[in-house]
């Protein structure tokens, strides 16, 4: 990373802070930018949805959030604290493991290919996190997964393994099981592209519901574009590693400003 790091502060204060800031992200392969000095602003409770071509930089956003990725240049925060950096004599430098782990903490993903074990019951599954990495014991982490597994609608296949569920089973359990850390932000990168259409239904009710009953900050890459327009607060089209335009899902669907948004949206409703 070649930032001057003084331009960034050590850590977001006052009573407006965003619960993620992309400030001046960048990321690259190579000679390839796939992030290009990113700024983005999410506050807390709001569902951000990015959409846009392949190779617009929309899944690297969520994978950065996660540190998958290491970025090139820029910060990151996670509700109010750098998540990629940290506080060395005074000033930032890139974040070691543990404070990358104590941050990444506030932070949950459900990935398109659910991710589950599959030696694991969905019961399991969902208590895996809990005793290993929050180290809660047994009975209290029973009691949190089933709890969860009721909320998404998977009470009555608690003893079933992934084999033994449908695709859109399988991502209930996935959203319990990210759930069940207590995340304050949840990550969706294409929850629904591997499912099939009449399943679709099954996981965006269980998202609406999220949304509608709890204060989650959710932050969605899909290509379901009617998804998209419902869930969300707000919408970014991304094009080249940036912001191309961003809006409420009823100006940016039906009165988009930019040609290039233009284009992509009328290519999505031919396609359909």
């Amino acid at each position: 990373m070649n930032d001057d790091m003084s331009q960034y502060p050590l850590r977001l204060d006052g009573p407006n802070i965003p619960i993620v800031r992309f400030a001046n992200v960048t990321k690259r392969y190579g000679e390839l930018t796939v992030l290009d000095k990113l700024n983005l602003d999410v506050t807390p409770g709001e569902t951000v949805t990015i959409i846009g071509p392949s190779g617009s930089g929309k899944t690297t956003v969520l994978r950065a959030l996660m540190t998958l990725e290491t970025i090139s240049g820029g910060v990151i925060y996670v509700d109010g604290e750098p998540l990629t950096h940290m506080e060395k004599r005074g000033r930032l430098v890139p974040a070691d493991n543990a404070h990358m782990r104590r941050v990444r903490a506030k932070i949950g993903m459900c990935f398109q290919q659910f991710n589950l074990f599959p030696h694991m019951t969905a019961l399991q599954n969902c208590m895996e996190g809990l005793v290993q990495v929050l180290k809660m014991p047994r009975g209290e982490a029973k009691d949190r997964a089933e709890s969860l597994l009721e909320r998404v609608g998977m009470a009555e296949k608690r003893d079933h393994r992934p084999a033994q569920l449908s695709g859109g089973q399988q991502q209930r359990v996935a959203i319990a099981r990210a759930l069940a850390m207590r995340p304050k932000i949840m990550l969706f990168d294409e929850i629904t592209s591997a499912l099939d259409p009449e399943v679709i239904g099954e996981v965006t009710n269980v998202i609406r519901s999220l949304k509608s009953e709890h204060n989650l900050t959710m932050l969605m890459v899909t290509h379901q574009m009617g998804f998209a327009r419902d869930i969300s607060d707000r919408i970014c089209f991304f094009h080249g590693g940036r912001i191309e335009e961003e809006n409420t899902p009823q100006f940016l669907f039906e009165s988009p400003r930019t040609l290039r948004t233009q284009q992509f949206l009328r290519a999505v409703r031919e396609a359909i």
